[in-house]
């Protein structure tokens, strides 16, 4: 009962016309930012943040969130059509949601996406409200040893989801954790691997590797073919919605997706980036119907089960920041900054000294979902014109798009260099037949993995088997040994090329 007035609260709140029109240009400005590659929902939220002092704590805290949730909408766009993920999370959408778009189904590929994202973005919010204060009893649970395990485990997934050679997949998560150690050390301040270059002190970017490797890699490998020999769209697209086949293998991809994204969003460290990855290797070992396209080839499922679990992920990623006052994400660190500029304290006391600010931002949500689904669906038609432009016009605005994200990240020429050299690391890649997604989720975990494993020896003053005598921890580290040791069984092993024939 009290959950029902609550909610009632909440949109009560959500309800006026400030809310509403707060709610609605922080879905538009998500979507926007979605869409162009490079400027991520971190830059823009950190770029507003000065301009929320004058508005109400729960106009502002709406409005951000709205770009949140929005980014998420909008980077699948750019991941779909033009082969570059607009949010980290967006990445595992690339390998399926492209391949659909050079064969014409751009369309069913983005309402794909947008459904999905809708139904598990309405269900994230249903779990935040009712299960905010019990599920923040599991993520107290979880200290540093906990999270290097779900993470050893997050590793050994995607070495799973990698198509093609294991040896490859390997190689690429180490070389991304070894990029995810250049820059300087958390506990010593020591610059390391940087070369004495002052640019490298801050590491290497997500921004810059991603552009590299997934978007001027495919631009460069796209030049060095004869225009009758380029794999890009015809601008032919034959439908612009799901059939009903497309449906019935959609459904349950979502509800999957759905249910990862809800839990693993809970945990801080980047759970809707985990979430995305293991809803597609979930799908990825879930037995293709007959006439189903393959994996990497431009199935429907490895679009809508990520999309589903990253977008189920950023609402229930709220759950620690609104309960805890635990940003699990820079993006919910940034929530913090703008909850601290409005004097308020976020953790367990804001359910209770601030309702309104509570349910009203829970209730914006779903108002939120719905907008960015009524926004994006009748603009599934605008996308596609994206595709009859011809592609000796197409790839120089790529260029400069990814050239401005990246510049306007740091302000700095140095990273456009940087993603010049990563597309020739990316073409590459393409000419090896590797993998690159396995890359980007080493060395976004690396530098995680590191911090939580030097704080686990530190805490337990270096003894290693912290890691074993914690329940918890030992539990999430036998499942990856499981997981590995299935893999590595001749008999799957020998399945699994079978499945990759196609690579």
């Amino acid at each position: 009962m009290d959950l029902f007035n609550n909610l009632a609260l909440g949109f009560g709140v959500a309800f006026t016309a400030q809310n509403l029109i707060y709610a609605f240009v922080g879905c538009v400005l998500g979507t926007l930012i979605g869409v162009l590659p490079g400027v991520g929902p971190i830059a823009t939220i950190a770029m507003l943040l000065p301009a929320t002092y004058a508005l109400p704590p729960v106009a502002a805290l709406i409005m951000l969130a709205g770009i949140y949730y929005g980014a998420q909408y909008g980077g699948s766009t750019t991941a779909i059509l033009v082969n570059l993920p607009g949010e980290s999370s967006s990445v595992v959408t690339v390998i399926d949601g492209y391949q659909m778009a050079r064969k014409g189904r751009a369309g069913p590929a983005l309402a794909a996406a947008g459904l999905g994202s809708f139904f598990a973005g309405c269900v994230g919010t249903l779990i935040l409200a009712a299960f905010a204060a019990p599920l923040t009893e599991v993520a107290f649970k979880f200290g540093p040893a906990e999270y290097f395990s779900l993470m050893v485990l997050g590793l050994i997934g995607a070495v799973v989801l990698a198509s093609g050679s294991l040896l490859k997949a390997v190689a690429m998560i180490v070389l991304g954790l070894l990029l995810g150690l250049v820059g300087t050390d958390v506990n010593s301040g020591v610059a390391r691997f940087s070369f004495d270059i002052p640019e490298l002190t801050d590491g290497i970017g997500f921004i810059v590797i991603a552009m590299g490797v997934f978007g001027y890699g495919e631009i460069i490998s796209n030049l060095s073919q004869s225009e009758e020999e380029r794999e890009v769209f015809t601008g032919k697209v034959t439908n612009l919605y799901p059939t009903a086949q497309d449906f019935k293998r959609m459904i349950p991809a979502v509800l999957r997706g759905t249910t990862i994204g809800a839990t693993l969003g809970i945990l801080p460290g980047g759970g809707a980036l985990l979430a995305s990855f293991s809803a597609y290797t979930i799908e990825k070992k879930t037995k293709l119907k007959p006439g189903e396209v393959p994996f990497g080839q431009g199935n429907i499922r490895g679009v809508a089960a990520p999309e589903s679990a990253n977008n189920a992920g950023s609402q229930t990623s709220f759950i620690p920041l609104l309960t805890l006052g635990i940003p699990p994400n820079a993006v919910m660190a940034l929530m913090v900054g703008a909850m601290t500029i409005h004097n308020i304290q976020p953790g367990p006391q804001v359910m209770t000294s601030n309702p309104e600010l509570f349910w009203g931002l829970i209730a914006s949500m779903w108002i939120g979902n719905l907008m960015l689904v009524i926004l994006n669906l009748p603009l599934i038609g605008v996308w596609i014109k994206l595709l009859t432009v011809p592609y000796r016009w197409l790839f120089p605005s790529i260029v400069l798009f990814c050239a401005i994200g990246v510049y306007s990240t740091n302000n700095n020429t140095w990273d456009i260099w940087m993603v010049a050299l990563f597309g020739i690391i990316g073409y590459t890649f393409i000419k090896l037949g590797v993998e690159p997604a396995p890359l980007l989720l080493g060395f976004i975990l690396g530098p995680m993995m590191e911090e939580n494993l030097r704080r686990a020896l530190l805490l337990s003053r270096g003894d290693w088997s912290v890691l074993v005598t914690r329940p918890l921890s030992a539990g999430l580290l036998a499942a990856a040994l499981l997981l590995l040791v299935i893999v590595l069984l001749p008999a799957v092993k020998s399945k699994r090329e079978e499945a990759f024939v196609e690579d």
